[in-house]
C-alpha cells in the first residue's frame, strides 16, 4: 500500500505543477492537489507506524468512513457526468447562460464554451431569449454579463434576444436572479454551462422552481477537467447541504 499512496501522491504533485504552468485556472483551488499529494507522500512513509498506534476498533471506523467517503464522491460524480451529454430542446423560451472568468482581453475558455455553445443555440432557435447572468468579480474588467452580451452581439446575435443580469457572484445566484427577469412559471428554459457544470445548475433551477429546465452542455479543456470535476463535488455537497438542491 505504501507503493499505491507514494505513486498517487507522486501523480497529485505533478499534475498540480502542471496546472501552475499552464494557468488559466481561475482560482487558487488546483492547490488542493498538491496538498494532497503531501499528504499521500506523508502516509506512505509513516503511515504504517501512525496507524499501528491505533485500536483495531478505530482501525475499521476510519476504514468504514473512507469508504463511505468513497462511495459518495464516486456517486455525486456519477451525476455530475450525467449531464455531460445535455443538448436541451429544441425552441426553448429561454436559456440561461451561467457565468465565468473575464479576463482583460474578454472570455476566459471557460466562458468562451458556454458562449459558443448559446450561440449555436439561438442560431438553431431564433425565437430563444438568452439571459446572460453574472456579476463582477475580482480582477475582472467588466461584470461576466456585460463581457458575455458584448461577444454574442460581436458574433451576430441580435442585442435585443439578451437579457443582462448583473449582480450575481455564484451559480445559485445565477439561476435566482435569472429567473426574476421572466416569467419562469410559464416559460421553458435551459441552462447552459460546460458539462461538468450542466448538472448542478439544471438541479439548482429545479430546484428554484423551474421543474422543467433542461441542460445544454458546452465542452470544456481536457487537462483542466479532472480539477473541475473535483472542485464540482464540493459545489454539489455544498450546495446540497445549503438546501439549493432540494
Amino acid at each position: 500500500m505504501s507503493v499505491f499512496w507514494g505513486i498517487l501522491g507522486g501523480a497529485s504533485l505533478i499534475y498540480c505543477l502542471t496546472l501552475f504552468l499552464a494557468g488559466g485556472y481561475g482560482t487558487k483551488f488546483f492547490l488542493i492537489w498538491g496538498v494532497f499529494g503531501v499528504c499521500c507522500l506523508i502516509w506512505a512513509k509513516w503511515g504504517k507506524q501512525f496507524a499501528g498506534r491505533f485500536s483495531s476498533k478505530i482501525k475499521t471506523a476510519a476504514r468504514c468512513l473512507t469508504g463511505a467517503g468513497i462511495g459518495i464522491f464516486i456517486l455525486v460524480e456519477m451525476f455530475i457526468l450525467s449531464g455531460f451529454f445535455a443538448d436541451g430542446r429544441e425552441d426553448l423560451d429561454y436559456i440561461i447562460v451561467l457565468g465565468a472568468q473575464v479576463r482583460e482581453n474578454g472570455p476566459s475558455y471557460v466562458l468562451q464554451k458556454r458562449l459558443d455553445a448559446a450561440y449555436a443555440y439561438m442560431m438553431d432557435n431564433p425565437r430563444t431569449i438568452a439571459i446572460v447572468s453574472g456579476g463582477r468579480g475580482s480582477g475582472e474588467p467588466v461584470t461576466e454579463a456585460c463581457c458575455m452580451h458584448d461577444y454574442l452581439v460581436a458574433r451576430g446575435i441580435e442585442p435585443e434576444r439578451i437579457l443582462l443580469e448583473e449582480n450575481s457572484k455564484n451559480t445559485s445566484e445565477n439561476i435566482r436572479y435569472s429567473m426574476a427577469l421572466f416569467d419562469w412559471e410559464n416559460a421553458s428554459v435551459g441552462i447552459v454551462s460546460n458539462n461538468f457544470h450542466v448538472f448542478r445548475g439544471v438541479h439548482l433551477a429545479r430546484a428554484a422552481g423551474c421543474r422543467e429546465a433542461c441542460g445544454i452542455a458546452a465542452g470544456s479543456h481536457p487537462l483542466y477537467l479532472p480539477n473541475n470535476m473535483l472542485r464540482e463535488f464540493f459545489g454539489v455537497v455544498k450546495d446540497l447541504l445549503a438546501g439549493n438542491l432540494i
